[in-house]
């Protein structure tokens, strides 16, 4: 039986178990893949997704477990950006022929994009926060304090103003249909400009630390913090207080929607309980193969046995509501979306608005040249990426979009 995981390996490295059967790899990101399984504290293997693509020190799309160490850059500056989605009691007969009203509803309720890091009046900050925001930031406030305390200069962040917005990229909040015609709610964010900074902070950190060392890595985005090191206890507190911040930030959003979706349509609906809120740039600390280790998911979403994600497709394409398989080689994860095929610089080059209207003509989203680089085009066959982790995770519920909202 031919295994669902392709092998990868070097001399003095870790092996790396790829699930990439039937999708392209980039030579650069195998590349990048066999460095990161050189450094000492790789526990097991790398376990790599079919969405793999070159990232900042590691791949996008990589499982990284280590043992007594950590590599900062490895989770990345998005400090826990993930998804969350709701199913409505709403279904596509509930809602308008012509969906612009709901989306500019949307884009009125959660801000979005950016215009400004130096003014007070970027359009992706709050101006004046709600009282949703109020009361998430008040059970965040004393963890950052703690944080802040020790590195002041994260105090000049856009932490408060950003709680609930979007930003800016690949995220997006979306309305969906699925194979009954049931309308989800979706959308995809993380911890904002104050994650960015606690992740840039950090980084730099481990390359400081590690200076007369430096020269000795594969590269120097993979400096590392030892267990037990003060700055690694301070990280991993950081981190985690990310990880909540992303958290919270997507359960303000997610609200702020439903109330917008209800002023548009004149019928009642519910939010079910149906609903997955989950990470997938991010680090915790996880049993597998009987030891007690670090993992890392830099673009991957934890697939425990019967646990509950989300792995969405490019814009305009399908996404998919899924259920952990819990395989263990994997260190229990899957996928986080389709993966790129190309940089945002290399969209914008070879496709135009032209292409973009042709891509998206079944959806209700912006068409102009600033969201060129998120086409579908750029993005890998988000079938063939489900394919090549049907041992990771089963499908539960496959969505289509009808609205998109970008930043």
């Amino acid at each position: 039986m031919k295994s669902p995981w392709q092998l990868l390996s070097a001399p003095n490295s870790a092996p790396i178990k790829m699930w990439t059967h039937g999708v392209p790899v980039e030579p650069e990101a195998q590349h990048q893949l066999l460095n990161t399984a050189k450094m000492p504290f790789i526990f097991k293997h790398l376990a790599v997704m079919p969405d793999v693509h070159l990232g900042k020190g590691s791949t996008i799309g990589s499982v990284i477990p280590t043992r007594g160490a950590i590599i900062p850059a490895s989770v990345g500056v998005d400090i826990g950006c993930g998804m969350i989605a709701v199913r409505t009691s709403l279904t596509a007969r509930d809602l308008p022929d012509n969906l612009h009203n709901i989306r500019s509803a949307i884009e009125r309720a959660v801000p979005h994009g950016r215009t400004s890091n130096r003014s007070g009046n970027d359009k992706g900050a709050w101006q004046r926060a709600s009282d949703k925001v109020k009361q998430h930031w008040a059970t965040l406030q004393s963890g950052f304090k703690r944080i802040t305390d020790k590195y002041p200069a994260l105090l000049k962040t856009n932490n408060y103003a950003h709680l609930g917005t979007l930003g800016t990229g690949n995220h997006f909040i979306e309305l969906c249909l699925d194979e009954a015609d049931r309308v989800w709610v979706m959308l995809h964010s993380g911890s904002r400009g104050v994650g960015n900074a606690i992740g840039t902070l950090f980084i730099n950190l481990a390359q400081q630390d590690m200076r007369q060392h430096i020269a000795n890595l594969p590269d120097r985005d993979l400096a590392y913090f030892e267990e037990g090191s003060r700055h690694f206890n301070d990280y991993m507190e950081a981190v985690g207080w990310a990880q909540d911040y992303a958290r919270h930030n997507r359960e303000i959003m997610m609200q702020h929607v439903l109330a917008a979706l209800s002023q548009e349509i004149s019928k009642p609906f519910s939010a079910t309980a149906e609903a997955v809120n989950c990470h997938h740039n991010y680090v915790q600390r996880e049993r597998h193969f009987g030891e007690q280790v670090l993992v890392t998911r830099k673009g991957a979403v934890s697939a425990q046995r019967g646990e509950m994600g989300i792995i969405p497709g490019s814009m305009g394409a399908k996404s998919f509501i899924v259920r952990g398989l819990g395989n263990e080689e994997s260190f229990c994860s899957c996928s986080h979306g389709a993966g790129r095929t190309m940089s945002r610089a290399a969209a914008k080059k070879r496709f135009t608005v032209a292409d973009q209207k042709r891509a998206t003509a079944h959806v209700e989203c912006r068409k102009d040249s600033d969201v060129i680089d998120e086409i579908p085009m750029a993005y890998k066959d988000i079938d063939a990426v489900m394919a090549a982790q049907s041992s990771l995770v089963e499908i539960v519920h496959t969505l289509r979009q009808v609205v998109c909202v970008k930043g």
